[in-house]
């Protein structure tokens, strides 16, 4: 017997972002593709352009103009996101970024429907204490977002989070909130370890390649290492968005024939990030310790854990305690790096003694539909 649901009888799901490229982890793999699952739902994803071509049954990708992270193009993204709400005309729309409030406040008042605010960072502690934006300029930013997610959350019909943390950081969701964390995705298969073929020690740094989340540490690591085993591998893989920062690092590499860069001022595909921690035979989580990050726990984190990732890891007390029970983690000073110590661990250590289930997004998913079914429970 078909499916009696139609597509003039779906209810429409819009998934929005100005910086997120239309790929996203977050926006497409995990809440999208959730989401499409379920016969009642047309999906649509709005978001930063990428070069390659994205093709889902259930999911409609709606490509923004391209432009730069700090430029005039940047300030009419979030009315051409508005623009194209209108001709989509979303039941439900789930906005991913602050910029995006006001817009997705206006659509609900003049076309009707539901807007979640999907908050992936606290904006306010990112710019006020990290180096995004000028220091003279950061309180005033700061304040602007912040004041902007207080004036506008009444409207807002849902807040979703992605850490636990956020329930303290954050006030105004009041009890319109639920918690959906950045968890792995469950491996359908795993790739063989790259050292299986070549017999190298291959060391992973993936995500956003910036200062603060330690791309320079462990730099310095990989150098450290390699003195003391010329096996010792590491590949580069995310995206660098400071262009003097991408410059800093090829230079710092460019004398390292060990140390690979993969995309830097080019987004990454997400299935490359985790082919090459799936290969990789460590991953390196090195952030340096931040107001803008205490109560946080970083997506790599689940994405190593979830692939049994060994994980050579800032000593950050709240994650080393995570990864406790799985024996997961070489907990790591980055500021006076013992390299004896640690690859003598890494090379005799038995890690991932438990297997950790509850890091995937098995868990959240059933929480993201009951949020939708409860916003939108039919329509005729």
């Amino acid at each position: 017997m078909t499916s009696t649901v139609t597509h003039q009888t779906k209810i429409r799901v819009a998934i929005a972002s100005t910086l997120k490229p239309v790929d996203d982890t977050r926006m497409f793999e995990k809440l999208g593709m959730s989401i499409a699952e379920s016969p009642r739902y047309q999906v649509s994803i709005l978001g930063f352009p990428v070069k390659r071509s994205i093709i889902h049954p259930a999911i409609q990708f709606f490509p923004l103009p391209s432009f730069r992270r700090l430029s005039i193009g940047r300030l009419f993204a979030p009315w051409k996101v508005f623009s194209m709400l209108k001709s989509i005309r979303p039941d439900v729309l789930i906005v991913s970024t602050h910029e995006l409030l006001l817009p997705g406040i206006l659509y609900k008042l003049f076309f009707r429907g539901s807007v979640i605010y999907d908050i992936h960072e606290n904006y306010f502690r990112n710019i006020l204490f990290l180096p995004s934006f000028n220091f003279l300029l950061r309180p005033l930013l700061a304040v602007y977002v912040r004041s902007k997610e207080k004036l506008l959350a009444p409207f807002i019909d849902y807040f979703i989070l992605a850490e636990k943390g956020y329930e303290q950081e954050l006030g105004f969701p009041r009890k319109r909130k639920i918690i959906l964390e950045n968890k792995a995705q469950r491996p359908r298969s795993i790739e063989p370890k790259k050292s299986k073929s070549d017999g190298q020690i291959h060391l992973v740094f993936t995500g956003t390649i910036a200062d603060n989340t330690g791309v320079f540490a462990a730099i310095t690591l990989a150098r450290k290492l390699y003195h003391l085993d010329a096996r010792i591998r590491l590949t580069i893989i995310g995206y660098c968005a400071l262009p003097h920062v991408l410059a800093t690092i090829k230079s710092d590499i460019q004398s390292c024939p060990f140390i690979t860069l993969i995309g830097g001022d080019q987004l990454v595909p997400h299935g490359d990030i985790i082919l090459a921690i799936q290969q990789a035979d460590a991953g390196i989580i090195a952030y340096t310790p931040s107001a803008a990050t205490h109560n946080s726990i970083p997506t790599k984190l689940f994405e190593y854990l979830g692939h049994h990732l060994p994980i050579l890891l800032t000593n950050y007390d709240p994650w080393v305690r995570y990864c406790e029970p799985f024996n997961a983690a070489i907990p790591i000073d980055f500021s006076k790096i013992d390299e004896a110590t640690i690859l003598h661990e890494l090379k005799n250590r038995s890690f991932y003694t438990a297997r950790p289930e509850h890091v995937y997004w098995d868990s959240e998913r059933p929480k993201l539909m009951h949020l939708l079914e409860t916003l939108v429970p039919s329509k005729n």
